[in-house]
């Protein structure tokens, strides 16, 4: 009976000291890229409030003005009026807004897009799948993809109601 546990120890062992070192090698040796701006946008498809499959690339030909937030995030909160007005303003000439929650629950969501009458696609990123294919640090993040779905800019932090128009214009095919 012990020998039979000291196998058994000595195997479990042995898994969590490879998982370790795998965990260790690729997070230290493995490189990472960056996205960059001239980068192609990574494509995904994530999930709305209504139920609807939201895909990037089927917004080529368009500009996207695509939003990292989260509810918590107070200047997340400053600026998505701004991003509201302007989107109202830029959706009939090209311009497609849309907003990644970062995991959030669909009820804190829903919540908040109803307190801020949000008009664009907001989607969650449930398993940070996409937060992670674009390397987010901080939020909010932005990101401004050309009709090519090229990047064409990468904002990080709040901006006024000024620096999306401006940034919206640059976009509009």
């Amino acid at each position: 009976m012990k020998e039979k546990r000291f196998w058994l120890r000595t195997v479990i062992l042995a898994i969590m000291l490879a998982a370790i070192g795998y965990t260790i090698y690729s997070n230290v040796f493995v490189e990472k890229k960056a996205i960059q701006v001239g980068d192609s946008a990574p494509d995904f498809v994530l999930t709305d409030l209504n139920g609807n499959k939201i895909q990037l690339s089927d917004y080529r030909g368009k500009g996207v003005f695509l939003n990292f937030w989260g509810t918590w995030c107070k200047p997340c909160e400053k600026e998505m009026p701004y991003i509201n007005n302007q989107y109202n303003l830029y959706k009939n000439e090209g311009v497609e807004v849309i907003a990644v929650n970062v995991g959030e629950a669909k009820v804190a969501v829903q919540t908040f897009v109803n307190r801020f009458q949000l008009s664009f696609p907001v989607v969650i990123d449930q398993q940070d799948q996409v937060m992670n294919a674009y390397h987010i640090g901080p939020l909010p993040t932005t990101f401004l993809i050309d009709k090519d779905g090229k990047i064409v800019d990468m904002i990080t932090g709040t901006m006024t109601e000024e620096d999306v128009r401006k940034y919206m214009e640059t976009i509009k095919p």
